[in-house]
């Protein structure tokens, strides 16, 4: 490894842009076809002398491959927001450092919250199975009816960037928005939304229900019988934050009965491969965690990881630490 051209392992192929920039700048294999096994992503960091991997959620670091961990490696970039694939604690007792991309997804995994909304509301995947079916008959007036989104009651469960953004989108739909948080924002980041502290009292005024926050021990299952049964029958739900959040069965009941009307997923508990009981679910529309897929996210997201590789080299303050 030269000074000038930091030797670093990516997990996975990242957008044309940030693989220009790797060509140009990094020492570093060619970009994989499939991510990485553990084992080999380890094995090509021995080979390099690399500084530092860049990793996504397809390869977790564990406290196992940590004690495997090359002796050169400095940084571990995981080109998300998400820290659930990392072994946090352990990878700081080893002396690494450890980044994430935060902030530049923001305006897109909104976008998606608010797609996902439309598309239970609208009952987007039922119209799109009639039409992948080639149509053959109209609909009557009173078939497969949807609902609206306009003029709705949206609650959202963490109000960090991205429960902002969904917040701020919100308002172009003339939505009433309630949103429950550790603690209450200050008002110029609220966007209009009103701070209910307790989720007991807001869930019943709850026509749509979105989360935005973090998975861990204190959320897993946070939605589940009990809160699902708070909010109004006909409800919508979405999820664009973590899987572990839900209590999938919890859901499929709440499908299953009308007291949710549809739900939109961008994560599941088992990804790559849902229950097959929500693949199945007519009023469950469901995306496989793209909410930063787009060229814009996923470049600026790879970029600054790689903005902290160049960072730790010169031995400089790291850009988003963890």
């Amino acid at each position: 490894m030269s000074a000038s051209r930091p030797s670093i392992v990516r997990s996975l192929r990242l957008p044309e842009a940030v693989e220009a920039r790797i060509a140009a700048e990094f020492d570093a294999p060619p970009p994989p076809d499939a991510p990485l096994s553990t084992d080999a992503l380890l094995e090509a960091a021995r080979e390099r002398k690399a500084v530092a991997l860049l990793v996504t959620h397809h390869t977790p670091i564990t406290k196992d491959v940590l004690d495997r961990m090359p002796p050169d490696v400095k940084l571990i970039a995981t080109v998300s927001v998400g820290l659930d694939h990392l072994d946090v604690d352990a990878i700081h007792a080893r002396g690494l450092a450890l980044t994430n991309t935060p902030d530049v997804l923001t305006e897109c995994n909104a976008d998606l919250a608010i797609f996902l909304m439309l598309a239970a509301s609208r009952r987007a995947g039922e119209y799109s199975a009639i039409m992948r079916g080639g149509w053959g008959r109209t609909l009557a007036m009173d078939e497969l009816l949807g609902q609206r989104v306009s003029g709705k009651t949206l609650g959202i469960i963490g109000m960090g960037r991205i429960g902002q953004a969904v917040a701020r989108r919100a308002q172009g739909f003339g939505m009433t928005v309630l949103y429950n948080n550790r603690r209450r924002l200050a008002p110029e980041l609220e966007h209009g939304a009103t701070w209910i502290s307790d989720l007991r009292e807001m869930l019943p005024k709850t026509q749509i229900l979105s989360l935005h926050l973090p998975g861990g021990p204190e959320s897993d299952s946070l939605i589940n019988a009990e809160t699902l049964a708070l909010l109004p029958r006909g409800a919508i739900f979405v999820n664009a934050a973590r899987g572990r959040l839900v209590d999938e069965d919890a859901l499929l009941a709440a499908l299953s009965s009308g007291q949710l009307a549809a739900a939109g997923l961008d994560v599941c508990r088992n990804e790559p491969n849902p229950d097959p009981r929500l693949l199945a679910a007519p009023n469950v529309f469901m995306t496989p965690h793209v909410g930063s897929a787009t060229v814009e996210t996923r470049s600026a997201m790879g970029m600054l990881a790689l903005d902290n590789v160049v960072a730790i080299v010169a031995d400089a303050p790291l850009l988003t630490p963890v």
